[in-house]
């Protein structure tokens, strides 16, 4: 298996892949892959061997094949379809996210116990969760998303998980532990921009004490 931090730099090298490509660039080298990534072009190079892409230091790498190694590793040669459990304004924000199929993504349908938020007929259904089970069985969804109180993530990751849901992406302000058989990621908005604040803050009195 792949370590987390590798995936996540796949993921970046993707991105800056797809740029050039759209830019009718036919090759990359590892050097420009570095500084995309804020990495140095030796671990581009490693995290290319472990899986098993191999290029020439002078010729460098062709993009379409890169694409379609990363892809496959990351799921994205095919479309992975999501729920989204909580429609408040985060489960909400995601259901109109315009770009989700432009990354291999479809939102199947959003799901909430509040039965004023229901509605069949929408571009993107929205159910009550005690349907969760039918429709994970039926469309063969594999992915989730919790966007609910905090009170309600544990439970909802239970009955998720219940479902045979096997990937999580826990937006509620709590941390969720995995369960046997299922991937969690916990997303805590709060968290993240504390940390933007505080090195950024850190960064500036750094440079004030330089001066």
């Amino acid at each position: 298996m792949i370590n987390r931090a590798c995936i996540i730099r796949l993921s970046r090298y993707r991105q800056t892949l797809i740029r050039l490509k759209t830019l009718n660039f036919v090759k990359v080298f590892s050097e420009n892959l570095a500084n995309s990534a804020g990495i140095t072009a030796m671990l581009v190079r490693k995290d290319f061997s472990l899986i098993g892409i191999s290029g020439n230091k002078r010729g460098g790498y062709q993009i379409d094949d890169l694409i379609t190694v990363i892809d496959n590793i990351l799921g994205k040669d095919k479309i992975q379809k999501f729920v989204v459990i909580g429609i408040g304004n985060i489960g909400r924000a995601l259901l109109n996210y315009p770009n989700f199929k432009q990354i291999g993504i479809e939102l199947a349908a959003g799901f909430d116990v509040d039965t004023a938020k229901h509605n069949r007929e929408s571009a993107i259904p929205i159910l009550p969760v005690d349907e969760l089970g039918k429709f994970v069985k039926k469309h063969g969804i594999r992915f989730g998303i919790i966007s609910v109180p905090e009170a309600e993530a544990q439970n909802t990751l239970e009955i998720m998980v219940q479902t045979g849901i096997k990937g999580i992406l826990n937006f509620a302000p709590i941390c969720l532990k995995e369960q046997p058989g299922c991937v969690v990621n916990n997303l805590h908005l709060e968290t993240e921009i504390e940390n933007i604040i505080y090195f950024t803050n850190a960064e500036e009195k750094a440079r004030s004490l330089n001066v």
